[in-house]
């Protein structure tokens, strides 16, 4: 091994010309970033939705409807649905906890009972809401309802 044939090893030099390092590298003074401006000083970010001063897409679209911040959003379960479940998942009660265990909802998710389809066995229901056909049926099958906040 000779001192002129030792080379850095692989990945250990970078190819690009490191910027700002006086006029002789060929990148001096403005560092390629052109003569003033936003752009060419320190600490500068590009935002998302700079569009050049062009006026931006969120603000040249229509804004349409209305949106409410106090919307309860809850999963819905229709009395056909449930009877299937129960069959699968032999369910002593329909509640909460029992629908997390098994992956049928969010920790924080609200449930709704709605009025479609039958059901043919008694359950004891611990649900957010339940619609007024769906608590007649459940009740007509010998089951009961129990609304939890």
């Amino acid at each position: 091994m000779k001192l002129h044939t030792l080379k850095p090893a692989e990945g250990a030099t970078h190819k690009e010309k490191r910027l700002g390092r006086g006029e002789a590298s060929g990148k001096g003074g403005t560092s390629t970033k052109g003569n003033k401006g936003g752009q060419s000083r320190a600490g500068y970010q590009r935002k998302n939705a700079h569009e050049g001063g062009q006026m931006p897409i969120q603000r040249r679209l229509p804004k349409r409807g209305f949106k409410n911040n106090n919307r309860i959003e809850y999963k819905v379960f229709n009395l056909g649905q449930i009877e299937a479940l129960n069959e699968k998942y032999a369910f002593n009660e329909f509640s909460l906890e029992n629908l997390y265990v098994n992956g049928l909802i969010g920790k924080t998710d609200k449930v709704k009972i709605l009025g479609d389809g039958e059901l043919k066995t008694g359950l004891a229901f611990k649900v957010n809401a339940v619609s007024a056909k769906a608590k007649e049926a459940i009740e007509a099958a010998g089951g009961s309802v129990e609304i939890l906040k």
